[in-house]
């Protein structure tokens, strides 16, 4: 079988492939990301036949999960690694992806499996360094400092571990492939024959990867949609707080979010978000709710913050942390519109306490208080908290998982609850108070202030 070479250019961030240089992709709009590579055509294949199974003859197995030991790790992988799943983890520089893996291979050492860390970043000693700061020392655990790819597969069949880390994808390269390390032609093929490693001998690998400054990882695309569960590491670096989020995952859940928070030594679990994303101000500036989302089946509260000045140029700022952009802007429309609040003219800030990006619409009606409560500079009740998705109409809507968050509201000790009045009747500890419309939690939140 012969083999015939072709210089072809294509897209590191989509793939897609040209015969030319182009300064813009017209697959992904990107630009300058066009470099040019040689592939490899085969004129004559022999295939072989693969014959199919009837399902009924496979056989599973229940206990084909590997817990990591970390309780926030294993909420979000959907109760732990699958047995021969490819793991991508990715995140900004120096946001805790390696942190977190090693703490992870610890774990699973101490459990009694065999683990091998590659890494191509990083010399032996190096990573002995940032191993011992994090107590990380177990006989079980095997270090291999290789970029070649043939080289990492060779010592996985030498060695047999059970678990394999690859730190970072984008530093493999094959020397079967002519193209640059971290290029698209070469983490595809080094992903490609990992991933028939993990399938063929049932070796759970994670692969860490770095993004871009778009906030995806950096190299192809299609490396997303090759590996079984995609999980990023958020958070800004001067916050001690991390976000694991799934992207992807074929063997659970992409709703489960864990939370962590950067220590000295290590990033340390934190079981009780709620506790976190709370101010413990005694006092309650205007502007201040908050309210419970839903992050998979976990409830907790988060606090949003509202800040609204006169605008002192032409066009008035939109600026949301944590809240959708667009989401802002028709919340703001129908504040005006059906409450007759005066925003267009104002400045309006939103942040989220704890840098958590709320992707539910659950939290409408606690942005619509938060900015009538900073218009009139009028304090919302600390005890209150706020809940309810809001139509065009100023309609407040029913929510899922009504009673999960009523009951992590009472565990927290607050005292009064506002839900759409939709939701059927309901024994609480709390007072809870039923709403139709934003005109209905205005008056029954401030019912007391003479302002409005």
């Amino acid at each position: 079988m012969s083999q015939k070479s072709q210089k072809r250019y294509i897209c590191q961030q989509c793939g897609h492939s040209t015969l030319q240089w182009l300064g813009k992709c017209p697959s992904c709009n990107a630009w300058n990301t066009f470099a040019e590579e040689v592939t490899f055509t085969s004129k004559s294949t022999v295939s072989v036949r693969t014959p199919s199974i009837p399902i009924t003859n496979i056989s599973s197995s229940e206990s084909i999960r590997i817990l990591t030991g970390i309780g926030e790790f294993d909420r979000v992988l959907g109760g732990g690694v699958v047995k021969g799943a490819v793991v991508l983890v990715g995140g900004e520089p120096g946001i805790g992806k390696s942190t977190l893996l090693l703490q992870a291979v610890n774990k699973f050492a101490q459990s009694g499996l065999k683990v091998l860390y590659v890494s191509g970043e990083e010399s032996l000693s190096q990573i002995k360094l940032r191993a011992t700061r994090l107590s990380v020392d177990d006989k079980k655990i095997y270090i291999l400092s290789q970029t070649d790819v043939s080289s990492v597969i060779n010592e996985i069949d030498e060695l047999v571990p059970n678990i394999v880390v690859i730190d970072s994808i984008q530093t493999l390269y094959d020397s079967e492939v002519s193209a640059i390390p971290g290029s698209l032609s070469q983490v595809r093929e080094c992903a490609l024959k990992l991933m028939s490693v993990a399938k063929s001998r049932d070796i759970s690998i994670f692969l860490i990867g770095h993004v871009t400054k778009e906030g995806v990882i950096a190299g192809p695309r299609t490396l997303e949609h090759m590996v079984d569960t995609v999980l990023y590491l958020e958070g800004d670096k001067n916050n001690f707080y991390r976000i694991l989020r799934a992207a992807k995952n074929r063997f659970g859940s992409t709703f489960e979010i864990g939370i962590f928070e950067m220590k000295q030594n290590a990033l340390s679990e934190v079981k009780d978000p709620s506790q976190m994303f709370l101010t413990d101000n005694s006092e309650n500036p205007p502007g201040n709710v908050t309210t419970c989302i839903m992050e998979g089946s976990r409830p907790f509260l988060v606090e949003v913050q509202a800040l609204v000045v006169p605008v002192n140029f032409r066009m008035p700022q939109r600026v949301s942390a944590g809240i959708e952009y667009k989401r802002l802007a028709m919340l703001l429309a129908i504040i005006e519109r059906r409450l007759g609040v005066r925003v267009s003219m104002q400045d309006v800030f939103i942040n989220v306490i704890g840098g958590l990006q709320i992707e539910e619409t659950a939290s409408d009606l606690a942005v619509i208080l938060a900015v009538v409560s900073g218009v009139k500079n009028i304090s919302v009740p600390k005890q209150l908290v706020v809940m309810g998705e809001v139509g065009l109409g100023g309609e407040v809507r029913h929510i899922p998982a009504i009673e999960n968050r009523i009951r992590e509201i009472e565990r927290l000790g607050f005292k009064d609850c506002i839900i759409p009045a939709k939701h059927e009747k309901m024994t609480s500890k709390i007072n809870l108070i039923k709403v139709r419309n934003i005109k209905d939690a205005i008056d029954e939140t401030f019912h007391n202030n003479n302002k409005l």
